[in-house]
């Protein structure tokens, strides 16, 4: 994996933004919360211990923007070095780490018309990726964009599900895709997400595996959605279309799920609705060529 520049994990507006996350520091042998702020970079920790405690404060960005006589740790530009570091195994210096500590790492499957539509292929596919082609093309054929309008919950989700079932692509996932309740599990353990930069883990069994790029929400526990991150939910496709049974095997695993590389605290110029109207891409590279 090519080392990754610090520009490319910045917001153009980061002078202006509120960013928290995690650096390991070999002098104390453990992470810091850090904030960065302007071009420095500030130790939390003294204030904060961990991301979970902050983030239950009342009003996080009034309260980060108020903070007065804390330690800096590098300038920004010093922490290039941090974000070379966190690809190397073995790290000697300064690295960074997910921005997440003690909370329960959860995900949300089937949120959109596409996933429910992968999900059907592959189940029909029994975790065959040689067939999901075929299959894919065949309920496409058959519902059309049917999924795209249809509102979960709704009675036209509830004749979609039928005439589903008609086409002989009955499946669990319509109920958690088409049904009123979403599907919402637990991901990861806490302290098992990697950060920007470091190598995900795939299970040496499984031949077809995907990245799944999202948006990841920072939540408090009072249920409040205070900040955002990126992330990369890695799923076992195969294992997870023979059994939707096998979705912990399929989901989490050694190294399955990379958060990072800093949590962007909502305020006045940054809020969910910038999250709702984001825009995520993916560029895949590998030895196959494509």
């Amino acid at each position: 994996m090519g080392v990754l520049a610090l520009e490319d994990l910045l917001a153009e507006d980061h002078a202006e933004a509120l960013l928290i996350g995690r650096l390991w520091l070999p002098a104390v042998a453990g992470p810091a919360v850090i904030l960065i702020r302007g071009d420095r970079v500030f130790d939390l920790s003294p204030r904060a211990p961990t991301v979970s405690g902050l983030l239950e404060q009342s009003d996080l960005a009034a309260w980060l923007r108020g903070l007065e006589g804390l330690e800096e740790i590098m300038p920004l530009r010093k922490l290039r070095d941090a974000v070379a570091a966190a690809s190397a195994p073995d790290a000697a210096g300064p690295h960074l780490l997910a921005p997440c500590d003690l909370q329960s790492i959860k995900a949300a499957g089937v949120t959109f018309a596409g996933s429910l539509l992968e999900r059907l292929v592959e189940e029909q596919a029994k975790g065959d990726y040689l067939r999901a082609d075929e299959i894919r093309a065949a309920v496409h054929q058959s519902i059309g964009a049917d999924l795209a309008s249809v509102v979960p919950g709704s009675p036209e989700a509830a004749a979609l599900k039928a005439r589903l079932g008609e086409l002989g692509a009955w499946s669990q996932y319509m109920e958690v895709g088409l049904g009123p309740d979403a599907e919402i599990f637990s991901k990861a353990a806490p302290m098992s997400a990697v950060g920007c930069g470091q190598d995900i883990g795939l299970h040496p069994r499984s031949e077809w595996s995907n990245p799944e790029p999202e948006v990841v929400v920072a939540v408090n526990s009072r249920g409040e959605i205070v900040g955002a991150t990126l992330g990369n939910d890695v799923n076992l496709r195969d294992f997870e279309g023979r059994s939707a049974l096998l979705l912990g095997r399929s989901k989490d695993n050694n190294a399955s799920c990379a958060i990072g590389p800093f949590i962007r605290v909502f305020d006045d110029a940054f809020t969910l609705d910038d999250v709702r109207n984001a825009r995520i891409t993916l560029k895949v590279e590998g030895p196959e060529g494509y």
